[in-house]
Order: structure tokens, then C-alpha cells, then sequence
């Protein structure tokens, strides 16, 4: 199904053609004066120098033309040679009957269903989830689902970080309080304990505890590098101890990361492309993609046309030890083995911008991936303090990922029970759904390279630029057409039979643009632009609402046209928020 705009711009780029001018002229966009008109092409202004008249002329010509057409109501030309327009209501309505009828109303998947990974999440394990990690579950969890949506095969991999430093520094901690542990006893013979001798509590303070110790004392240091790579060569005790602190962690952030509603489809780390990492290293001196630079291989990725210092991807350090960039081009190599891939997207804080760089220049030069795949990184913003500085607890502290979905829940249920009376599970129950859309409309809705307040009280407010508004609005039609079902109405047969009113057109037109924006978004990786479509179409939904009666409606054609609009309404409503990764409840 075409895009509303490709159509409309099409009958005008047949005009301006048949009127003798280039069709390119023909654009059209949505009007920058909605008072005056719906849409509108400038593109006499354009044609005016190329052929040598007054813009007006070409306007006016162009504007005889459109007379009688079945798209456009009227075709203004105005001075010096805009064109003013205004579609036929019938138009209008037939585009949206034929969306309400459409698969995904209408949208075009690619003839293509290839494979989309996105790595977010990234969290080091043996470290506790805090709001640090907000933003990369988030806004990945909303792009995967804009990836599949977009009729991509989409794969969320959380990419953890399990094979660094942090769990030499932890298995070090350990063995000092407990040396007596079998994991710590060079002659250990048979099985370890299957029970975790850690627990995430235990975690939360071995790690914190041995990292302050690393930045004082050289030699603690010194033991925990020691540890990580007897980890990384396989030493058993330490081996077990590491599937230990894994299970552990990882119970712990699934059951973190379901509180989101966000889910990986991989949970992969860096430990598991370990066994590619030789095979790509032989590789990459063989066909001299790398060099020893000071004693550490590295890859050249500066470029003639750089501005700015790019240095070189260091592979492998002068004391044999791998890196993130090592793992990270392994990952690239596994994932290139193993999918037909589209595109690589990757989410992390905007300040590893040139760290990816440069590990995709790397892959791109020594050929790891096909040129067709596309590489990229989005770099997204901090989330801060209504003091514009980082978002802390009241004690100072780093907020615990979990703490914040718990405060926002509470700050939700007392939102809930201050003007309506229900039981309190049931209360709490909702509390959760729209705290959860509280918390993810909050970070959608800004542009994600841009740091942004965590301003509970306006995130969980009923009024305005809201998750909850949202929520509410959809709520509300869910109402109308329970009502109207209760009264008799078969809503399933409502269909959409015109264009009555209005403030129904404004909506069919914001709704109209559904298509292009998922496009739009999809292409740019930008979930925001969900967040402003729907914004918009529940104002237009609620003018409409308050301005025309649907559910009193005496005129059986008109009252079955609304109701089949608002069925339209509350499905795109639901498709855009379950792409955001909430939903709605049944009531609020």
C-alpha cells in the first residue's frame, strides 16, 4: 500500500508535468500553516528561475489543472506561487478503510526478511544494574521491535562483559577472604560444589570493594591480572567459579531487565568468541590487516579524508593480552558466520563514538564483513538529576536499576489512588504498566544522543507529553467501544463508511502518516518519532473525542464510521506502544 503523501505528491506530479513543467516540482508536504491549509507545494517557487516566469503563472496553471479531481478539494494558488491544498473527505476516508483493512495497515516489508542484530544491555557481570544501564535496555529493546516490525528478522544480544578484569577482581577478593575454598586448591581432584559459594548480595560488595583495592595497591592489582588470565587459559577452579558468578548475575539481570519488559534473545559475552579469536588473529597477520606497532598488533584506520586524530585499532597489546576491540571483532566474525545479515546496530553511551570507529573500520578493512552490512553505532546521553548532573540516590550514591523501577512504581500507585478508590492489587497491578510507560515514553521521547532529566513527577503526570497520557487516551477509546458493544453495537463489523467532521479528518490525516513514519523511523533508528506520532494522534484523538458525539450518535452511518475510526485509532495506538516496549491496561 502506498505511503498518503507518495500519493498525494504523485496526482500533483502528474499536473505539474501535463502543464509542461518537471514533475520533480510536484512535492508535497504537509502544510507549515494548518490554518490556512492541509498540505501544500512550493514548487512553483522552484520552477520560477528554470522557466523564466513568475512563480504565480506556474501556479495558477498548475492549479486549472487539478479541477475536478477526486484527491484534491480545492487547489489555491496564492501569491507569490504557493499552492495551497485540501483533500476530499472521501479520499481521506477511503485511504483509511483501506488501512484499517490492510495487514499492518498497509505497510510494505521488505521482499527480504533478513537478519538485524542489535547488542545492548552490556553489562559487566559481577556489577550490579544501575540507572547507568537505563538508556541502552530501553531504547535497544525499542529498536529491536522496530527492526522486527519493519519485517527484519530482529535479535537482541545483551553482549555481556564476562571475561575482563572485573572477574579477576572478584575471584581475587574471594580467595582472600576464603582461601580454604576448593576452587583456590591447585590439587583438587573431581567435581566442585554445584552451589554458587557467592550471591548477587555477596557480589554487590566483593566487586566494589576489590575495585578500590586494584587503584591503590599495584600489587592487588598485579594478582588480579594474574587471575583473570589463568581465567582466560582455563584454570578449573576458576572456571567453575566464573559459571558460578554467571548464573548468578545473570539470574539476577533477567529478573531486572523483566521488570522492563525487555528481552535478549541472545545472552551471549565475550567469553564465547574466544575460540574465533586465534583463528581471526592468524588471519589478519597473514593478509597483513595488522602490524606490531610498539610491541602490540594493531590496524591501521586513518583515513586521507580524516579531520580530526583517528589512532589505530589496537588488536592485541604488547603483553599478549586481547582487548574489547578483540572481542568485538570476533563477535563481528561469529555473527557474519552465522546470519544473513542487514545490519549490525549497536547501543552504548555516546562517549565510545570513536572506540566504534574505529573497531568498524578495522572490520571493514580486513574484510570481516560484507560491504552491504551495515554498521552503526548509536550514542546515546546520560540521564540526569532534576540538577541537571548525573541521577543519584538521595544519599549520593549510583541508583540501582532496580530502585528506580521500584520508586517510579511507588510514585505511580499513589498517582493512581489519589482520585480513584479501587482494591489495591488491583491498583498495584496498573501502578506497574503505567510506571513502565512512564519510565520508557520519559527516554523515547528524546532524541537519543541528547542527555535528558529524569523528572518523576512529570513522567508519571496524567496531562501532556506523557507515557501515561498515552495510556489514558488509549484507555479511553477502549471505553467508548466497550460501551457502545454493551449497547448492542457489533463494533467487529463497524467499518469506516466517510468523513463527517472536522475534527474526524484531523485525525484520519494524523493517522494517515502511520506508514511513513514507521519508515522513517526504522531508517533513522529513531524510536522518538514514534513517541511524537502518537503524541499527536492522541491530541487529534481527543479533540475529536470532546468535539463530536460517538457514542450518542443517532445516524447509524455516521455513529458505525466513528466507531470503526476508533478501533483504527487504538490498534495503531497499541502497535506504536508494544514497538516501545509498553502496554496499555484495560483501565486506569
Amino acid at each position: 500500500m502506498k505511503e498518503f503523501l507518495e500519493l498525494i505528491t504523485e496526482e500533483m506530479q502528474s499536473a505539474f508535468e501535463k502543464a509542461g513543467y518537471d514533475r520533480d516540482l510536484g512535492r508535497v508536504s504537509v502544510s507549515n500553516r494548518p490554518d490556512l491549509c492541509e498540505y501544500q507545494c512550493n514548487g512553483a517557487m522552484a520552477g520560477a528561475k528554470k522557466y523564466g516566469c513568475p512563480p504565480i503563472d506556474i501556479a495558477n496553471k498548475v492549479a486549472a489543472l487539478l479541477d475536478g479531481s477526486e484527491t484534491f478539494e480545492s487547489a489555491e494558488a496564492v501569491m507569490p506561487g504557493f499552492l495551497n491544498l485540501k483533500l476530499k473527505n472521501t479520499f481521506v476516508s477511503k485511504y483509511i478503510l483501506d488501512m484499517s483493512n490492510s495487514p499492518k495497515f498497509g505497510y510494505e516489508e521488505p521482499a527480504k526478511k533478513s537478519t538485524i542484530i542489535v547488542d545492548y544491555g552490556g553489562p559487566n557481570v559481577a556489577k550490579a544494574l544501575h540507572v547507568g544501564h537505563l538508556r541502552s535496555a530501553v531504547i535497544g529493546e525499542a529498536v529491536k521491535r522496530l527492526c522486527a516490525y519493519a519485517g527484519y528478522e530482529a535479535i537482541g544480544d545483551i553482549h555481556m562483559g564476562d571475561w575482563g578484569l572485573q572477574m579477576g577482581l572478584v575471584i581475587t577478593e574471594l580467595k582472600e577472604r576464603h582461601p580454604e575454598l576448593p576452587y583456590f586448591d591447585n590439587d583438587h581432584t573431581g567435581e566442585y560444589p554445584t552451589e554458587s559459594p557467592v550471591t548477587i548480595a555477596d557480589l554487590g560488595v566483593l566487586y566494589p570493594q576489590a575495585s578500590e583495592k586494584s587503584k591503590n595497591d599495584p600489587a592487588y592489582k598485579e594478582k588480579a591480572m594474574e587471575a583473570t588470565l589463568k581465567l582466560q587459559n582455563g584454570h578449573p577452579g576458576y572456571r567453575a567459579l566464573w559459571r558460578h558468578m554467571m548464573n548468578v548475575s545473570v539470574n539476577n539481570m533477567k529478573s531486572i531487565y523483566d521488570s522492563l519488559d525487555v528481552h535478549f534473545e541472545l545472552w551471549k559475552g565475550e567469553s564465547d568468541v574466544q575460540d574465533v579469536i586465534p583463528e581471526m588473529l592468524g588471519y589478519l597477520k597473514k593478509n597483513d590487516y595488522m602490524h606490531l606497532s610498539e610491541g602490540a598488533w594493531v590496524i591501521d584506520v586513518k583515513e586521507d579524508t580524516d579531520t580530526k586524530e583517528m589512532p589505530p585499532c589496537i588488536v592485541i597489546k604488547s603483553d599478549g593480552a586481547s582487548l574489547y576491540n578483540t572481542t568485538d571483532l570476533a563477535t563481528i566474525v561469529d555473527r557474519e558466520r552465522n546470519y544473513d545479515l542487514k545490519r549490525m546496530i549497536y547501543l552504548t553511551d555516546k562517549r565510545q563514538d570513536l572506540y566504534f570507529e574505529q573497531v568498524f573500520r578495522a572490520a571493514r578493512k580486513a574484510k570481516l564483513v560484507k560491504d552491504e552490512v551495515e554498521l552503526l553505532h548509536i550514542g546515546f546521553g546520560t540521564v540526569n538529576g532534576k540538577d541537571g548532573h548525573a541521577f543519584k540516590t538521595r544519599e549520593g550514591g549510583v541508583m540501582r536499576l532496580e530502585q528506580l523501577v521500584s520508586d517510579i512504581n511507588e510514585k505511580t500507585y499513589e498517582r493512581i489512588t489519589e482520585s480513584r478508590q479501587m482494591p489495591e492489587e488491583e491498583a498495584r497491578e496498573i501502578a506497574k504498566t503505567v510506571a513502565l510507560a512512564a519510565i520508557k515514553y520519559g527516554d523515547l521521547s528524546n532524541q537519543a544522543s541528547k542527555d535528558y532529566i529524569f523528572d518523576m513527577d512529570k513522567f508519571t503526570s496524567f496531562e501532556g507529553d506523557t507515557g501515561p497520557y498515552i495510556l489514558y487516551t488509549i484507555v479511553r477509546i477502549k471505553s467508548i467501544l466497550q460501551r457502545v458493544s454493551q449497547e448492542g453495537t457489533d463494533i467487529d463489523k463497524a467499518n469506516i463508511t466517510g468523513c463527517f467532521e472536522p475534527t474526524q479528518k484531523a485525525l484520519m490525516l494524523q493517522l494517515s502518516g502511520f506508514n511513513a513514519m514507521i519508515k522513517n523511523a526504522y531508517e533513522e533508528v529513531a524510536p522518538n518519532r514514534i513517541c511524537a506520532f502518537i503524541y499527536e494522534a492522541a491530541n487529534a484523538f481527543n479533540r475529536f473525542y470532546h468535539e463530536v458525539k460517538i457514542a450518542t450518535e443517532e445516524d447509524p452511518v455516521k455513529k458505525e464510521s466513528y466507531i470503526g475510526l476508533l478501533k483504527l485509532t487504538r490498534d495503531i495506538l497499541e502497535t506504536c506502544i508494544d514497538i516501545l516496549g509498553f502496554s496499555a491496561p484495560e483501565k486506569m
